[in-house]
């Protein structure tokens, strides 16, 4: 379960960092930075905030309706071209900079999920799994799920039949078959395989 034990032993203003988005074929990748008071989190929610991979859309809805009042919170995004353009690392790294740099406070160390550190402000380390131990991480990454689909059925809307607002713009069977009979939006990431095989298909 997560709590905030990293966040104590790491002291100070710590920033919980996580991003989503890396495998869908279309839409940006989403980053979050997450900035908790300690004296300022209730039991109630701090109890119900877990890897957003774990929590239904309503609990994730719910949760980051309620993480403003009592944290500081940070987004950043990358588009399609520049996931073209510095691959998907590198515009995940871009991501969670933005995100960093979009908090009120800059942070004087930060904990990002995962293996890699992108460059930011502070100094930092790294925690694999951490969206399901660090609590600031875990926010993080509802905050950027949430904002990515609520990108995503925005989307939808001006894209109709690829399903985004139901698969976020991942690989289903629906939104293969839309790009074989619609074709590619500006929203695709021209640099993945499967968009890059209906652009060139010889």
């Amino acid at each position: 379960m997560a709590d905030l034990q990293f966040e104590k032993e790491a002291g100070g203003i710590v920033a919980g960092i996580d991003e989503v988005g890396r495998g869908p074929w279309a839409g940006p990748v989403v980053a979050a930075a997450v900035i908790f008071d300690p004296d300022n989190l209730p039991d109630e929610l701090a109890s119900r905030i877990d890897d957003s991979k774990k929590l239904s859309a309503k609990r994730r809805e719910e949760v980051a309706r309620q993480l403003p009042s009592c944290a500081e919170i940070g987004i950043g995004a990358a588009t399609p071209a520049e996931i073209a353009e510095l691959n998907i690392l590198g515009a995940t790294f871009r991501a969670m900079e933005r995100a960093v740099t979009a908090l009120p406070t800059t942070p004087q160390f930060a904990l990002v999920d995962g293996n890699r550190l992108p460059k930011l402000p502070c100094p930092a380390r790294t925690i694999v799994k951490g969206d399901s131990i660090s609590l600031s991480i875990a926010a993080a990454s509802i905050i950027a799920k949430v904002t990515r689909d609520r990108i995503m059925t925005s989307l939808s809307r001006r894209y109709p039949g690829y399903g985004w607002d139901r698969n976020s713009g991942y690989g289903t069977a629906q939104h293969s078959k839309a790009l074989e009979e619609i074709g590619v939006t500006p929203h695709h990431r021209k640099s993945f395989a499967p968009i890059i095989k209906i652009l060139s298909p010889d």
